[in-house]
């Protein structure tokens, strides 16, 4: 079935239509909620409330841009709201855990796998972890950021730096960052995840 075929039937509540979308795109948005939630469970959650509002605003896609970028947001502000309905983004660390450390831009070996990073991404604070794949992996700016959750643009670049140390502690820790003049790019392992 084409992507026009899909979208007209899922415009006309045609059960098959929704359910080859969802089988078409839940692989991949189940990949984004996995790098918000705590766990695989939460991660279905936020991915089948996501796809409830995938279908009830189908109506408000103008295909204007990609599809899967449209599926895409709605999966992100989701996630975001899930954890903020949950108040789970306020969850704080202490400073301390985030200093120490000098920041190299995304370095980690380029042998790296995206699972690894993606689990040592996983084991940020929520509110560091929202951050970073907010920006890093998802491409928002620092304002659209605070804007979104509703912190100061300041608190987004901070938080976006000390994820940034605690995830390259993390790495050196388990010994997939060795050394610190590997340079590969960390971001481009997480999205071909």
């Amino acid at each position: 079935m084409t992507e026009e075929a899909l979208l007209k039937g899922c415009l006309n509540s045609d059960a098959v239509a929704q359910r080859e979308l969802y089988n078409k795109y839940s692989p991949k948005m189940l990949a984004v909620c996995y790098r918000f939630a705590h766990n695989r469970e939460d991660a279905e959650d936020m991915l089948q409330e996501g796809f409830i509002k995938v279908f009830l605003q189908m109506h408000s896609f103008e295909n204007r841009g990609s599809f899967e970028g449209w599926i895409r947001r709605i999966i992100v502000h989701t996630c975001i709201n899930i954890l903020k309905k949950n108040k789970k983004f306020n969850e704080s660390v202490d400073i301390i855990h985030a200093t120490g450390v000098q920041i190299r831009e995304e370095s980690v070996p380029a042998i790296i796998q995206a699972k690894q990073v993606v689990e040592c991404i996983r084991m940020l604070p929520i509110g560091y972890r929202t951050v970073l794949n907010l920006y890093a992996i998802e491409g928002y700016s620092h304002r659209e950021i605070a804007n979104i959750l509703g912190i100061e643009e300041s608190t987004s670049r901070s938080q976006y730096t000390r994820a940034k140390a605690m995830l390259e502690n993390i790495l050196i820790r388990r010994r997939i960052l060795q050394k610190p003049k590997q340079e590969a790019n960390w971001l481009a392992a997480v999205n071909q995840s």
